[in-house]
């Protein structure tokens, strides 16, 4: 049994290959789209376990985003952030479930019997991380040229003085630097713990490895928080008028 870099196929219709990442995603939407129906299917004054989760979960990133960007961009940036936290912890929580890069069937690689498995946390693949990175920074630009219009958001990057130019080109830089820091950050975390997991069941099938899970649910939390808050913050930067 080994942990690659790269989603593992499982079959594929027509030209499109359906990998065990892109079956969990599949899973992750569900399983977002069904607690999102429950904690909105009967809302009471006296709320039930659900209810009380979901309410807590919107109110704090609410209240943070309000703290952060005042309440008139708060109201602009919440569901984006949001998003971003409950579908990113969703998917770091289901690959920690049993089954997850466990359960799957047997190929030969190079005349060596590996396991492919049905389901794994699709954080540990790079496309997906990569993917939700640009989705943040584009949606980042997006509320800056809303915010700012074309001609002050253009004002950021490109002046006729040179040291203003030059500020604006590293800022640039900067903005290619962050889909790589969003993206590799989470998928180094997640891949990690994935590995680790992995190995310490293989040499210990009790007790042992669950430090490393609970290690696992922290970090799963926290990664889930910082991408979310990064991307917050930027958003709340770049919509920031010049000389502010």
């Amino acid at each position: 049994m080994e942990v690659t870099l790269f989603a593992e196929k499982i079959f594929q219709v027509g030209a499109l290959p359906i990998t065990n990442t892109l079956l969990t995603t599949w899973l992750t939407i569900i399983v977002v789209l069904t607690l999102a129906y429950v904690s909105v299917r009967k809302v009471t004054l006296v709320p039930n376990f659900v209810q009380s989760a979901a309410e807590v979960v919107v109110e704090t990133i609410y209240n943070l985003a309000e703290s952060l960007g005042g309440e008139e961009r708060a109201k602009r940036f919440f569901p984006i952030a949001a998003t971003f936290f409950i579908y990113i912890i969703t998917a770091n929580y289901l690959g920690l479930l049993p089954g997850f890069s466990t359960v799957g069937f047997f190929e030969y690689h190079d005349s060596e019997k590996v396991l492919v498995p049905f389901f794994r946390s699709i954080n540990s693949d790079l496309n997906v991380t990569l993917a939700l990175a640009l989705i943040s920074v584009g949606v980042t630009h997006f509320y800056a040229i809303n915010a700012l219009g074309v001609f002050q958001y253009l004002k950021r990057y490109f002046s006729l003085n040179p040291v203003l130019l030059f500020v604006g080109l590293l800022e640039l830089v900067a903005e290619i630097t962050k889909v790589l820091s969003l993206s590799f950050r989470l998928f180094g975390n997640i891949f990690a713990g994935e590995a680790l997991l992995l190995t310490i069941s293989l040499l210990f099938a009790f007790i042992l490895p669950l430090p490393f899970m609970f290690l696992e649910i922290i970090v799963g939390f926290v990664q889930a928080t910082i991408f979310m808050m990064l991307t917050l913050v930027f958003m709340i930067i770049l919509t920031e008028k010049t000389g502010h």
